[in-house]
């Protein structure tokens, strides 16, 4: 039998919340990650259903939820989450985060300890890593950069194949539009001030943690990634990291199957 997904709206207090329901029982929240809405996890929720009550909501400012012109910020989010699990009732939850929706988890689970059960974070984004402010001002001129810039360079294909080049610009192409097309994900990460990305950062704040948590890494990501989850897993009283050995980004939809397990497992031993 196909598993049910119902789609609900909630209005918050900064905006519509748009979120995926499935199934009944423990309350497990699934957060999106960076460049991703709910949908990222609908195939995992299909998964998890049968034996949790799985929530997936589009953060604000992402997918079918309202994205109203005002200042974007971790705090923000994790407002709007806790304000959806308060109108919704959940109670204490597991949340499961990929990515900026781990960051997000786990800035709940410190700010509402009482409010969570487990984590469980895939990859997640909001530590500082070596050469982290450095990758932030790449992004941000590559948002600032005029499309002329790069259709003068990809009409010189020739010339930049030539010197070894062209890998690299279609590289910055395509990241500059996968950033312009995800404008909220683009102001969390990137474009506000350093200082503000900083405090939110999270390298001083993980060792309060008190909760058990499962990090799940992916082996082929990249560089920058791997040391994020490592990061997270030696900050962490009680974290595990798991490392996906085959699997590169997006581990909701590339390993829908070893998450479903590895979260079941985790709740089992910890709920």
């Amino acid at each position: 039998m196909d598993t049910l997904l119902r789609n609900a709206r909630r209005k918050l207090s900064q905006g519509l919340l748009f979120w995926r329901e499935a199934g009944e029982g423990i309350p497990i929240v699934l957060l999106h990650g960076n460049w991703y809405e709910s949908s990222q996890w609908v195939e995992v929720m299909e998964s998890l259903a049968p034996n949790f009550h799985c929530f997936a909501p589009d953060l604000l400012g992402f997918g079918e939820s309202e994205r109203p012109n005002i200042h974007y910020s971790i705090d923000l989010e994790v407002e709007c989450l806790a304000e959806f699990c308060q109108a919704l009732k959940l109670g204490k939850v597991y949340l499961l985060g990929d990515s900026l929706g781990a960051w997000v988890g786990a800035s709940y689970a410190l700010k509402y300890p009482e409010q969570v059960r487990g984590l469980i974070l895939l990859a997640p984004e909001g530590v500082n890593i070596e050469g982290q402010e450095q990758n932030c001002q790449k992004m941000r001129q590559l948002i600032q950069r005029q499309p002329l810039f790069f259709k003068i360079l990809r009409s010189l294909r020739f010339l930049t194949k030539l010197f070894g080049l062209d890998k690299k610009i279609e590289q910055d192409w395509q990241t500059r539009q996968m950033l312009l097309q995800n404008p909220t994900a683009s102001q969390l990460l990137f474009q506000r001030q350093q200082p503000e990305i900083e405090a939110e950062l999270l390298n001083d704040s993980l060792g309060k943690l008190e909760i058990p948590v499962l990090v799940l890494q992916g082996g082929k990501d990249t560089p920058d990634a791997l040391a994020r989850s490592q990061a997270y897993s030696k900050l962490i009283p009680q974290a595990e990291l798991k490392i996906i050995a085959h699997a590169e980004n997006n581990i909701p939809q590339a390993c829908v199957g070893l998450v479903a397990g590895d979260v079941r497992d985790f709740i089992t031993k910890t709920f």
